[in-house]
């Protein structure tokens, strides 16, 4: 019978204990590289990614004989997962609300002696300074049985200690760029912009400027939080490149820790406005299903509605106008799931309008004359993208805790294919009745 992990590791730590420090550098460094290669090779095939505790075993099958205490083992592999999160979540383009913030979830040992809160994360989050988690407790992110805590609480044994923390950090050099953003509101603590269609969030694979955080960079260059490099600096959700509307952005540590609680925990409201293909007999209703990745195609999200591969989705939509072939809706997600609206849309076979991924750029309802079709492809040309604005977004203020809500209105490519959709059932009204 093969040994499992655990009886692996407890063989084994004796050989490392008789090493040198020096000794014992080298074989983390050789583990990270190691991780990296598995990682690397795992997302550029096209099989489901494998679990963090499939890549857990994996390293310590592979170190049979170099292994660590139970801390230096866990700094190790908490190393190599934030960079296969990183990797993962970078390696493609996201869009639609993908929120950047982490949990941690432990139980505190039955045999832990006292110990300040904020050593004790550090020591087993690895990739979080000491200073990030005590920003996180000030924001009240730290969690001792469901009750906030200071970073100066003593752990206890058999506590459950919940933290939400800002996405890991990853730095690079970031080029300042004098890019126009639309920012509807300011202040010392946070930034509400309105993001056009076309560009992109944060730098990533193949994109390394031209980006929003390029633009905020030069905004917020006398800002701290704008001098450390790191790529989604500010950012706790995200829309897509070709997905416009509006996102809030923190300008402190205590403000990217605060907002990123809310988003955690849903208290922040987003309403998105879609355009989709064909028209509902119900006034509204909600799409669930499990969103991951296609097994075959990882570029593209699927939906897996018994739940065997992804994380749970749930969408709400209320049609807002009935225009013929298409719907306007507005859709409030009770999750957030990268390309979660226009993958539940497509699931249930109303794809957002001209979305090019999920089959909303192909005539989907209407007739087979020439002249529609060519009314059609005339909406394309207005629209070269898919028809979905975050509208609207509500959150309570870091600092003042006054509740915050901001509304724009439809860029003016969107507005103007709803109007000529508009302009089209009006010459029809007997077709449409």
């Amino acid at each position: 019978m093969e040994d499992t992990s655990e009886e692996i590791l407890q063989k084994q730590r004796d050989i490392l204990y008789a090493k040198t420090i020096p000794e014992r550098f080298q074989i983390g460094a050789e583990a990270i590289d190691f991780g990296r290669s598995l990682v690397i090779s795992n997302i550029r095939s096209n099989n489901p990614c494998i679990s963090e505790i499939d890549l857990k075993i994996e390293i310590l099958k592979r170190y049979y004989g170099n292994f660590f205490k139970p801390v230096e083992l866990e700094k190790i592999i908490q190393s190599i997962l934030s960079m296969y999160r990183s990797l993962e979540n970078n390696s493609f383009e996201h869009d639609d609300s993908s929120e950047l913030y982490e949990h941690h979830r432990f139980e505190v040992d039955k045999g832990q002696a006292t110990l300040r809160i904020d050593k004790y994360l550090s020591d087993r989050i690895g990739h979080v300074s000491r200073t990030k988690i005590q920003s996180a407790a000030q924001a009240g992110n730290i969690l001792v049985d469901n009750c906030p805590v200071k970073s100066n609480y003593k752990v206890k044994p058999l506590e459950i200690i919940s933290v939400v923390l800002p996405f890991p950090p990853r730095e690079t050099e970031i080029i300042p760029q004098n890019i126009p953003v639309n920012i509807i509101y300011e202040d010392n603590d946070i930034i509400v912009v309105n993001k056009g269609a076309g560009m992109i969030v944060h730098p990533g694979y193949g994109n390394d400027n031209g980006t929003l955080v390029n633009a905020l960079y030069w905004h917020l260059k006398d800002n701290p939080l704008f001098e450390s490099g790191e790529i989604r600096a500010g950012l706790v959700h995200r829309l897509d490149k070709d997905t416009t509307g509006l996102m809030v952005v923190a300008k402190t540590e205590y403000a990217l820790n605060h907002l990123a609680k809310q988003f955690f925990e849903r208290a922040a409201g987003r309403r998105y406005i879609a355009l989709i293909w064909g028209t509902f007999d119900i006034g509204s209703g909600t799409i669930t299903g499990h969103i991951g990745r296609n097994l075959k195609d990882r570029r593209i999200m699927a939906v897996f509605p018994d739940g065997s591969y992804g994380k749970a989705a749930v969408t709400h939509y209320t049609v807002l106008e009935k225009l013929g072939y298409v719907s306007l809706l507005e859709c409030k997600l009770e999750t957030g799931r990268t390309h979660q609206i226009r993958a539940h849309l497509a699931y249930i076979r109303h794809p957002v309008f001209n979305d090019q991924v999920y089959g909303g750029s192909q005539i989907i309802k209407g007739t087979t004359f020439s002249k529609y079709k060519q009314f059609v492809d005339n909406c394309f040309k207005i629209l070269p993208r898919q028809a979905l604005h975050a509208k609207t977004i509500s959150f309570i203020h870091p600092v003042t805790k006054k509740l915050m809500n901001f509304d724009s209105e439809l860029p003016s490519d969107m507005q103007q294919v709803i109007d000529k959709w508009r302009n089209y059932i009006t010459g029809r009204k007997n077709v449409f009745i």
